[in-house]
């Protein structure tokens, strides 16, 4: 009797373990170190150094450098620029989302803007991505055109914000050329 009980006590033991192996993420290598601010108990979360666009279509390992990861709170949160070089009527990012404990069924077009340094600014006019799950991708689209005019003429920098994913903000920054 007591050999049985101290088979299933360890079983169940065992399989708490792998559960929460399983479920708990590891850190990346693009993963920033951070430092919780004391005025507002969030963590100041800064994107890896800002890449330079290369004067052509970026290829693999280009697309990779203008990866940008935040991983604030329970979700992270990866965007890669897909046309920042030569944009169409609209400027596409890729957006992954990943999380165990967050419910990811939100419309990122109603959460996001997109400025840049010279002040103009756009909402996002859609988002592809499915609603829910722990796993979530998608491309998050702005117009290009806005007040009249490009949104990108003179800029040097162009930020992306995304609110209310598991945190109050999410802040991604690229130098254009």
């Amino acid at each position: 009797m007591r050999l049985r009980r101290f088979s299933f006590f360890t079983l169940g033991l065992l399989s708490l373990m792998i559960w929460v192996s399983a479920c708990s993420r590891q850190p990346t290598p693009e993963a920033v170190a951070t430092d919780v601010s004391p005025t507002s108990g969030l963590p100041e979360v800064s994107t890896p150094p800002t890449e330079t666009l290369p004067g052509t279509e970026p290829g693999a390992a280009e697309s990779e450098a203008l990866t940008r990861t935040d991983e604030q709170g329970q979700v992270v949160v990866v965007v890669t620029p897909l046309n920042l070089e030569s944009p169409g009527q609209t400027l596409d990012f890729e957006v992954s989302m990943s999380t165990h404990s967050v419910d990811l069924s939100m419309n990122l077009a109603e959460l996001a803007t997109l400025t840049t340094d010279t002040g103009k600014s756009a909402v996002a006019s859609h988002w592809d991505g499915p609603s829910g799950g722990h796993h979530v991708l998608g491309t998050l689209s702005f117009p290009v055109e806005a007040n009249g005019g490009s949104i990108l003429d003179g800029a040097k920098t162009i930020m992306l914000k995304i609110a209310d994913v598991g945190v109050p903000e999410r802040i991604f920054e690229w130098t254009l050329q």
